[in-house]
């Protein structure tokens, strides 16, 4: 009797581990489901993307996919806006930081290059190519999501002719989106060829800005070309 009294108050002592609520088991597999179904848009397209191997490789059936995404339009959807948040935890919001218009797009040009080094990050670039010119619920919101960096980096392109840091040129949107378009090639021809990556990238966009190499590393220290 006094060991049976003793191991049931070892065994009271002992901690139990906590079971998972339901919202905390539904966060955990659509967080999975998210990140098989970015890979899968980074590698295949929209098009070729199969739910089922979605569902396999995140670990789930296909019925559990379809429990938290109603649809492939859905869940694209749904990654976009996983990726478009990440991307401004780790990129967009550390470079509004920066204390002047040429640092934070350089830091944004670096941060891009660091963050594509996924390839769940290369769902955007992807998706804007398979989409353009059709109209798609998947492809309205990344063309929403592009335009919204558009009109950021031309306001910092306005800002920094103001400041004197970027030399006058061609319209602030036609220099963001030529800003874009070096951004997105450069970070896609060099892929997986670290660091250098997020320093060509750098690089390549203040060719389209008009600055001096020195200015992808000093930010405004060097003086704009003319």
């Amino acid at each position: 009797m006094y060991v049976s009294s003793q191991t049931s108050a070892a065994a009271a002592e002992r901690p139990r581990s906590r079971r998972q609520t339901q919202a905390e088991r539904r966060a955990r597999s659509r967080s999975a489901l998210l990140e098989a179904a970015a890979r899968g848009l980074s590698r295949y397209g929209y098009g070729h993307l199969r739910l089922e191997e979605v569902a396999r490789e995140a670990g789930y059936t296909r019925g559990a996919l379809y429990h938290q995404f109603k649809d492939k339009a859905d869940l694209a959807l749904a990654v976009i806006d996983w990726v478009d948040e990440n991307w401004m935890a780790e990129v967009g919001g550390p470079a509004k930081r920066e204390p002047d218009p040429v640092s934070e797009l350089m830091a944004l040009a670096r941060g891009h290059a660091v963050f594509c080094r996924r390839d769940v990050a290369r769902v955007v670039m992807a998706l804007r190519v398979e989409f353009s010119g059709n109209d798609h619920p998947v492809g309205r919101e990344i063309q929403r999501i592009y335009e919204t960096g558009i009109k950021r980096v031309a306001r910092l392109v306005t800002a920094g002719r103001r400041d004197g840091s970027i030399p006058p040129g061609p319209p602030a949107r036609t220099v963001a989106q030529a800003f874009m378009g070096a951004l997105e090639g450069t970070v896609i021809a060099v892929a997986g060829q670290v660091p250098d990556d997020a320093e060509l990238a750098a690089r390549a966009t203040a060719g389209v800005l008009g600055l001096q190499i020195s200015q992808t590393v000093t930010g405004t220290s060097g003086s704009a070309t003319g």
